[in-house]
């Protein structure tokens, strides 16, 4: 396939030229309640051609290599109707390479009726379990080969295991519903969602015991965030702030995400990552064919980067950073993160819950949205602190304010880092990329927590 792909390349007639092929074996497992509602196994094949004119796009999908040729020239067409106001990429040295990943139990080896076992088991715990009357159960798994070829020379094969777990338990009593819920995820090894038996019980408790917390008066808390809901602000609320497309293409933001402004303490720091080993959102290149980086965005409190596609670093004057990415052949690539994290600090859970008198303690979440720098975060578990210690379970909460006015009132970061591998990220109909995020605990003065 590298000979063809070279050999095309090297004829086309336009100022860039990329191809993106990839293999798929995906294993998809639902369960609704005592129902199991959908269980299969696809296989896919396909890819995509990319070519530049003068600043303009073509963009093709094909499922077959075997009229290549005609696929590249009706790109190369597309992007000629589509050139305006050029720009150039910035140069890179070619690439060759082969990149396996290697995984520990592969899932994409594991029977079927093994991972049906395993669910059916886990429903049972939580079905059987006081006044839960409803339960869901959600698996993928991936198995992905990416084959990168570019008219700089460029010719890269990449392994791209992915799997994901939702479990959730639904509670009803009293005429209340609350529910309580899992997420794991790891790069295709299906022994990290084996033997969670005892965490699923504790998923149903948790449910149960919800119907009989009471409600947090609303108002202004210190809060601590646990490290779950903590990554996930870091990559909701500010992550998509700093993706370069979304950026350059919105003037107010450009005003706010000016490079050298302070956003927080100096114990803040942001980063994204996509060098670290063994999760999720990791690769050693990009869908562009660019080496994977880390990038802080926030360093010692001050905005020092934002991520960049090869386009938008051209666009604005500044480097790549290997964050363009493609949920799959039928979409181009994208700027998008990766592992997206608040750095460790010094401070320990402890320390930081003793020197509350009344805040509130919020952990896991459940869903949110964001508005440029106004963001709301459900929370999936909430506690009351009380001189220093935790208290009664809550119901839980909705956390809300402006995400830089939420930066400079971050007090306090532990020294506890933890990541989630669970869910995936969503943009511009690409949904659910494999990403990661995580963070310590943190303590945020003056939140608003609505409530009562």
């Amino acid at each position: 396939m590298r000979e063809q792909f070279t050999d095309i390349l090297s004829k086309c007639s336009a100022d860039y030229v990329e191809i993106r092929f990839e293999q798929n074996q995906t294993t998809q497992i639902n369960y609704r309640g005592g129902k199991l509602e959908e269980v299969g196994r696809a296989y896919s094949s396909g890819g995509n051609i990319r070519a530049l004119v003068k600043g303009g796009w073509g963009f093709v999908c094909f499922n077959s290599v075997d009229k290549l040729d005609d696929y590249v020239e009706l790109a190369v067409k597309q992007a000629k109707l589509a050139c305006g106001e050029g720009f150039t990429l910035t140069s890179k040295e070619p690439v060759v390479d082969i990149v396996e990943v290697p995984v520990k139990d592969n899932a994409a080896d594991t029977p079927l009726v093994k991972k049906k076992q395993l669910f059916d088991e886990y429903n049972d715990i939580m079905l059987t379990s006081p006044q839960i009357q409803d339960s869901r159960i959600g698996y993928r798994d991936v198995n992905r080969k990416v084959i990168f070829a570019n008219s700089e020379g460029s010719y890269i094969e990449q392994d791209k295991p992915d799997l994901t777990l939702r479990v959730t338990a639904i509670a009803r009593g009293n005429g209340e519903i609350q529910q309580a819920g899992l997420s794991l995820g790891s790069v295709g090894d299906f022994s990290v969602i084996e033997n969670l038996h005892d965490e699923v019980k504790e998923v149903a408790r948790r449910a149960a015991a919800l119907l009989h917390a009471p409600q947090v008066k609303g108002g202004e808390y210190t809060v601590i965030l646990d490290p779950i809901l903590a990554g996930v602000f870091a990559h909701e609320a500010f992550g998509h702030l700093s993706e370069a497309d979304f950026v350059y293409q919105n003037e107010p933001l450009r005003q706010v995400m000016v490079l050298g402004k302070r956003f927080g303490g100096k114990h803040l720091n942001i980063v994204d990552d996509a060098t670290i080993p063994g999760l999720r959102g990791s690769y050693r290149y990009d869908d562009e064919g660019m080496p994977a980086t880390k990038t802080y965005l926030i360093h010692e409190g001050i905005l020092v980067g934002r991520l960049h596609s090869r386009e938008t670093a051209a666009r604005m004057g500044e480097k790549p950073t290997g964050n363009a990415r493609a949920i799959n052949y039928l979409f181009p690539p994208i700027v998008r993160m990766t592992n997206t994290f608040i750095e460790s600090g010094s401070t320990s859970f402890e320390e930081m819950l003793g020197e509350i008198k009344d805040g509130v303690y919020v952990r896991d979440w459940y869903g949110g949205t964001t508005s440029l720098e106004m963001f709301t975060f459900s929370a999936g578990e909430a506690y009351m602190i009380r001189n220093g210690k935790l208290a009664e379970l809550l119901r839980p909460v909705v956390l809300t304010g402006n995400v830089f006015v939420t930066l400079s009132n971050i007090d306090a970061i532990g020294n506890d880092l933890g990541m989630n591998q669970g869910g995936g990220c969503g943009k511009g109909g690409q949904s659910p990329l494999p990403v990661s995020n995580g963070s310590p605990h943190i303590r945020i003065h003056h939140c608003v927590i609505g409530g009562r």
